[in-house]
């Protein structure tokens, strides 16, 4: 993988740098997150591991201007720990979140995870014999390409975004747990889900629903998760 690190502590990024190398990783880094955009633009990434506290801009920013040309994971690592940061990074466009101090065996773990989601989506779609397409009528839904059309227009979705719909519309009726869903989506599970989980349906449903307020598609079953209720419209094909 080429994997960009955006880090502000130098002792941080060496170590973190030092095990990537290791991993066999490609790795680009900087403190900066000017720089930071200008490399994403110029070089094709796999991954970005963003610390929020950097120079020239904040992570923040950083996340949120990424997800404007690109859906390139990101895996936000910060010193941050308020459930409402985290929501927020959630928000913004992140795939992940870790917080300081962690265990660099942690982040490694959660990169492997990501990308062992990231790899049977590239499988998936050379697999001739597994579903190519979802059409619900307003919007359309293209497995083998990754892309997402509402009302004729295209939606951009995040990795995880795109990855959550496709769980649940290849499933359609079939009621998924948070817990669930995080390990479909990320590969390792987490009975700490909470509000996370919740803020990607909330953005996804932001996207795709008539009125996400009252959805008609993503809906929430109270004491169990959350299920995609088929419409007389959809065709999987």
């Amino acid at each position: 993988m080429d994997i960009l690190l955006i880090e502000d502590e130098e002792s941080i990024r060496d170590v973190l740098k030092s095990y990537f190398l290791n991993e066999g990783w490609n790795v680009r880094e900087t403190d900066n997150g000017k720089y930071a955009l200008q490399l994403i633009q110029n070089f094709k990434m796999d991954l970005v591991v963003l610390d929020l506290m950097i120079d020239g801009m904040p992570g923040e920013d950083v996340c949120c201007k990424i997800r404007q040309f690109s859906t390139v994971p990101i895996i936000m690592i910060t010193s941050k720990v308020k459930e409402s940061d985290t929501i927020n990074g959630l928000n913004l466009g992140a795939d992940d979140y870790i917080t300081k101090p962690f265990r660099v065996k942690e982040v490694i773990a959660r990169i492997y995870a990501l990308k062992r989601r990231m790899d049977m989506f590239t499988n998936d779609k050379s697999n001739a014999v597994v579903t190519k397409r979802f059409n619900q009528g307003r919007f359309v839904i293209n497995y083998t390409t990754n892309e997402v059309y509402v009302d004729g227009r295209r939606v951009e979705l995040t990795h995880t975004e795109f990855k959550l719909l496709s769980v649940l519309t290849k499933t359609p009726g079939k009621i998924y747990s948070r817990q669930d869903l995080t390990y479909e989506i990320h590969g390792y599970r987490n009975i700490d889900v909470g509000r996370t989980m919740d803020m990607h349906i909330r953005n996804l449903r932001s996207k795709i629903e008539p009125d996400p307020k009252e959805p008609k598609y993503i809906v929430t079953k109270i004491g169990a998760g959350y299920k995609f209720d088929v419409q007389p419209e959809a065709q999987l094909s």
